[in-house]
């Protein structure tokens, strides 16, 4: 791990997407993953907005967006960590509506989000149209061992003392959803790019896998 500031993270993965594939007009797709308390959201947009500093069109999606129905998510309880890791996240409409669009000879033609679990109704988004080149960033928990297409998938790591530090009191019953899926799914070596936010002023992270 090597340390690192926020801007200089966001301009470096900014830079390893835009240098991800071999055509310029291709569709980039990025997974932010990690739990809430990490703060993908707020990397995620850094990045959107060093890729615009870039010429590049930029979109940011949060999966909370596309969460089910609280009679589906909630069916076993609404504090089963089990259920919040595997179940909560509906994966057919972030297919659908976010990711396919974006396959080779895609629409570009995204929705930015389908569902408002405080509300539990559709949120009625219109569609967004990602023109050639642009890139869309995903960020959430457990996106990873889901086999979303991705041109750059970031982990952000935290220690399990930190998690439990920077988790709300009444958000705590989904602590052993992060540590099983960390035990199972291994996100801290399947990621391009891990980043240790322990700290959040003073992240470190492995630089991007496999790139000079």
């Amino acid at each position: 791990m090597e340390a690192i500031t926020g801007e200089r993270l966001a301009a470096a993965l900014a830079e390893g997407v835009l240098g991800s594939g071999d055509a310029p007009e291709a569709w980039r797709r990025v997974l932010v993953d990690g739990a809430p308390a990490a703060g993908g959201g707020r990397l995620a947009h850094a990045v959107a907005d060093e890729l615009r500093v870039r010429g590049r069109s930029a979109l940011v999606v949060d999966a909370a967006g596309f969460l089910r129905a609280a009679s589906l998510r909630f069916e076993f309880g609404r504090r089963d960590p089990d259920s919040y890791r595997e179940s909560w996240l509906d994966e057919g409409a972030l297919w659908r509506e976010v990711l396919t669009p974006l396959d080779p000879g895609g629409s570009g033609r995204v929705l930015p989000d389908l569902w408002d679990a405080e509300r539990d109704r559709a949120t009625r988004s219109g569609y967004v149209t990602l023109p050639p080149g642009g890139v869309l960033l995903l960020h959430g928990p457990f996106l990873l061992g889901r086999w979303f297409p991705a041109d750059l998938t970031v982990h952000l790591a935290l220690s399990e003392g930190a998690l439990a530090r920077r988790t709300p009191e009444d958000e705590r019953w989904t602590l052993p959803a992060f540590a099983r899926y960390a035990a199972e799914h291994g996100p801290s070596e399947a990621a391009d790019v891990v980043v240790r936010m322990d700290h959040p002023a003073r992240p470190a992270w492995t630089g991007i896998r496999g790139r000079a």
